[in-house]
């Protein structure tokens, strides 16, 4: 009986301290931690919502970069970081592929993180560099079929959504061309760009301007429906290319333990932020739709897409790393 009235009173001790700190929440900066190079879409949009969070928390919100493997190496560091709500983590839905990617994971995405909000349901397009002669996803299978082996795409590293979509790509087009990854995607357009690198499927935020300056040329999208910006930039569903009619996303994690309190207070702020007109209008400008959800939705959404990922890296045969 002592015991039991012990690990009572430590539970009520515990949800009092919980309910202490969720009050006094936030008094010191918060380290927003992004696992990709500086210069792509998840750079791009942290910069946009701590602009926004740093008004309505009244602290300071610090970008910081931790790019590699895959954006697994920032996301082992924010899982591993105090769960106090002083670290946070802005990735993307690669996170939910690292499982089936990855031996010897160092932690856990469901049991380690937190789901906090999902930030927005962003479209990936399919760009090439204008020098290759393929003006259409048709044109460009059929080229890649002609010259198997000879063509190579880039990606933000092994087991993030550009690589994962362009390998379900390669599977439905029967294609074979070469992946050459680089440690975030600011990194992958400049190669791009420069004509090191052929094609790659990038974030619509960062897409949509190089493609309207005539930097690359987009071929289609990933998602169920044309995109508002490009809208004469067909799916890959239309185009005839299967398995990619899902949308991808962004969203804000803390690390496990971290009070519910804390992380309802996080969602809060993070939807006002998503949903104020400025940034929901530069969202859907650049293809991505907000949204803003709560914690138990992304939550559901991220064990859903482990699943998923898991099936498709199956389907591709990418080895584990």
């Amino acid at each position: 009986m002592n015991r039991i009235l012990l690990a009572l009173a430590l539970a009520v001790a515990a949800l009092a301290c919980d309910r202490a700190r969720a009050q006094d929440y936030p008094n010191r900066p918060i380290r927003l931690m992004v696992p990709f190079a500086p210069g792509g879409g998840v750079d791009a949009t942290a910069r946009i919502l701590a602009a926004k969070l740093t008004e309505s928390l009244k602290q300071p919100i610090v970008v910081d970069h931790r790019p590699g493997a895959g954006g697994t190496l920032g996301a082992d560091a924010v899982a591993k970081a105090p769960p106090d709500g002083y670290t946070i983590l802005l990735t993307v839905s690669g996170l939910a592929a690292a499982p089936a990617l990855y031996k010897s994971l160092p932690f856990d995405p469901v049991k380690d993180l937190a789901a906090v909000t999902q930030v927005a349901a962003s479209t990936l397009l399919l760009v090439v560099t204008p020098k290759l002669p393929a003006t259409t996803t048709q044109e460009l299978i059929a080229l890649a079929r002609t010259k198997p082996g000879s063509l190579n795409y880039g990606s933000s590293g092994v087991g993030a959504p550009l690589h994962l979509n362009m390998e379900i790509f390669k599977h439905s087009a029967g294609i074979d061309i070469v992946h050459v990854p680089f440690r975030g995607d600011g990194p992958m357009i400049a190669a791009l760009i420069a004509g090191d690198v052929q094609m790659a499927f990038m974030p619509a935020a960062t897409g949509v301007p190089l493609a309207d300056s005539g930097r690359l040329r987009a071929l289609g999208l990933i998602g169920p429906k044309r995109a508002a910006a490009l809208p004469n930039v067909p799916t890959l569903t239309e185009a005839g290319v299967k398995g990619l009619e899902s949308s991808s996303w962004y969203g804000v994690f803390a690390p496990a333990r971290t009070p519910r309190p804390i992380i309802d207070t996080l969602q809060r702020a993070l939807a006002q932020a998503i949903h104020a007109p400025e940034v929901a209008g530069r969202f859907r400008t650049q293809g991505d739709e907000p949204i803003g959800g709560t914690p138990d939705e992304f939550s559901a959404l991220v064990k859903a897409d482990v699943a998923r990922f898991a099936r498709i890296v199956a389907l591709a045969g990418i080895p584990r790393q």
